[in-house]
């Protein structure tokens, strides 16, 4: 057995952690409510005004004036979530983290140590909410596929038990956008020909869909039919970092880009340091006014995690990429090629050290008084 383990509206649950006076309150998390940017989060009492992540973050203010729009903490959310991590590896035999906020887990085996599943699961549930005051919701099934449905199933703060032999009857009645990898377009194209529920995919030919949608047409009517893969990978590694944002006027201001992308320096650097990585490669990312996007990266000799040197390589490239004479709609870095840096303390620290050292305690001023506390300026 399997167990598909999300925290609920994550950002959300610990940003009300960080500040309880916004329990209970529509709370979107994406930043300038008068910008350009994109919902990254959202409460459930936001979703309630038709709020939804990915969703543009002006339309999301217009939907719901009144509410509580914040800028995020992603060096807490990687806190945490290292903290539920451990705590699930000493409680399952092989922990998956899928991404920062869910996690699959190996039972097979256990229910002799630790009985029924679904019971283990309410004590798993009980102890992450008691411990962390986060929520979450946890599906249960015979793979991984059926387990992450079934959490979703479940939100919020649910337990999804499904029993083995069962798993297409459990998906027959689901709409087709139940399953993970069918978004917005997919589910219009299913839509269009005729599929509304999940088991009216599994009813269909497989053939049909592999000549319709090809090789991601064979794997969704699988999945359709209950099949998914039980094979758990223990080693979660995040392969980039990318801060971005739109602007909400399109501009052709040097300084002004200048300045906007050394602030998604300082973002970036810091959830850099917060996972203690460090990046080998550097890319910048340009939109213009027209939608042409241009992206221009480089690898460097030397790994770092300084919003110094990252800044100076991203500047470098920003001059690269800007060749046209049009407005630019969109900015964004992006941090990859990742190694894992350890950090001893020393009786004569290089400068590197030092500087990476002041880097670190200027991330714990910004996590406990706010990011605009401390703001590099552009040499």
């Amino acid at each position: 057995m399997f167990f598909h383990l999300d925290l609920d509206a994550f950002f959300i649950s610990v940003e009300r952690i960080l500040d309880p006076q916004i329990i209970g309150k529509p709370v979107v998390v994406g930043g300038d409510p008068h910008g350009r940017g994109v919902v990254a989060a959202c409460s459930y009492e936001a979703r309630e005004y038709g709020i939804y992540s990915g969703m543009p973050i002006r339309k999301a203010y217009q939907l719901c004036p009144h509410g509580i729009y914040l800028r995020g903490h992603y060096d807490e959310y990687v806190r945490y979530s290292n903290v539920v991590r451990r705590i699930l590896e000493n409680k399952f035999p092989l922990v998956e983290q899928a991404s920062i906020d869910e996690f699959y887990l190996d039972f097979t085996g256990c229910e002799g140590i630790y009985g029924h599943p679904y019971f283990y699961a309410s004590r798993i549930q009980g102890e992450i909410k008691r411990e962390l005051g986060l929520p979450c919701s946890i599906g249960i099934a015979s793979n991984k596929f059926v387990a992450k449905v079934a959490s979703d199933y479940a939100k919020p703060e649910g337990i999804t038990f499904v029993v083995p032999g069962r798993e297409a009857e459990f998906l027959d009645p689901l709409p087709v956008e139940a399953m993970p990898g069918v978004g917005e377009v997919m589910k219009r194209e299913l839509n269009d020909r005729g599929f509304y529920t999940i088991g009216q995919i599994a009813r269909t030919p497989k053939s049909y869909f592999q000549m319709v949608f090809g090789k991601w047409g064979a794997v969704m009517h699988s999945h359709a039919c209950g099949e998914g893969s039980n094979l758990i990978s223990i080693h979660y590694e995040q392969k980039s970092i990318s801060r971005e944002t739109t602007f909400q006027t399109d501009t052709t201001d040097f300084e002004f880009v200048e300045k906007t992308l050394l602030e998604l320096v300082e973002d970036a650097g810091n959830a850099l340091r917060a996972e203690n990585y460090m990046a080998g490669t550097i890319s910048v990312k340009l939109r213009y006014s027209d939608f042409v996007t241009v992206t221009r990266a480089k690898t460097i000799s030397e790994v770092t995690d300084n919003d110094k040197v990252i800044f100076k390589v991203a500047l470098n490239l920003l001059h690269k990429a800007w060749t046209r004479r049009v407005s630019i709609r969109l900015v964004g870095i992006h941090l990859s090629n990742f190694v894992i840096t350890t950090e001893q303390e020393k009786l004569f620290p290089s400068l590197e050290e030092k500087q990476r050292r002041v880097l670190r305690t200027i991330d714990r001023l910004k996590s406990k008084y706010g990011f605009e506390v401390i703001r590099f300026g552009v040499a």
